[in-house]
């Protein structure tokens, strides 16, 4: 999370609003949000928003917003469509891939068991949850790649999910960049803003497994 911050700040330092798409990058922000899609550890939330936080105070910060938007989404999208063919091609392949191998070894089987069952009950709305939860994307992708969800069928479903996905951080990146009267400081409270939002689930969860453990062990 802090890399994404400290290349938002740095991008929002060294121009001006003016020429927030410099500052932003936006192939830049593409090849990094679809790079994240293949490697969860890249921060796509925090890049997102933080970019969408300078972009607020660009002069003209509707086109800019939309630009990071549109940049961000796309880029989301792309990496999910590469990421699914790519753990496709293991399902289908004797001998199987690197890639689905290293979705197997990222996902607790507990958490694919959650996934598998959501999927069966819910089918691709699930998708869209899975989005929006923190390290939530790769359980519920593996757990369509193994029902086998046809591959048309996961494409369309992850439409609303990204486009979820993409409004949720521009939000929180415009809601930081309105904050304050800098870049710098709007990218912060946009960073600071993901990094709640990513919490709550995961205390969430905490909270939930410790009561069940406690419930548990009083039988």
């Amino acid at each position: 999370m802090a890399a994404g911050a400290d290349c938002a700040l740095a991008a929002s330092g060294a121009l001006t609003p003016e020429s927030t798409q410099h500052a932003i990058g936006y192939p830049t922000l593409f090849a990094l949000v679809l790079l994240g899609a293949l490697l969860p550890v890249i921060p796509t939330g925090a890049l997102v928003s933080s970019s969408a936080a300078v972009a607020f105070h660009h002069h003209n910060a509707a086109v800019a917003s939309g630009a990071v938007f549109a940049v961000a989404a796309s880029a989301a999208y792309s990496g999910d469509a590469l990421l699914f063919w790519l753990g496709r091609r293991g399902t289908r392949s004797r001998s199987g891939s690197r890639w689905l191998d290293r979705m197997r070894r990222q996902v607790d089987p507990d958490r694919l068991a959650r996934a598998e069952d959501n999927l069966e009950r819910h089918g691709t709305t699930v998708l869209t949850v899975s989005r929006l939860l923190p390290a939530g994307r790769l359980p519920t992708m593996l757990a369509c790649l193994l029902a086998p969800m046809p591959t048309r069928d996961y494409f369309r479903g992850n439409i609303p999910a990204v486009l979820a996905w993409t409004t949720t951080y521009q939000v929180l990146g415009t809601l930081g960049g309105a904050l304050f009267p800098h870049p710098w400081q709007g990218v912060v409270a946009a960073v600071g803003l993901t990094l709640l939002v990513a919490a709550v689930p995961l205390l969430w969860r905490r909270i939930r497994d410790g009561r069940a453990r406690r419930r548990a062990a009083a039988r």
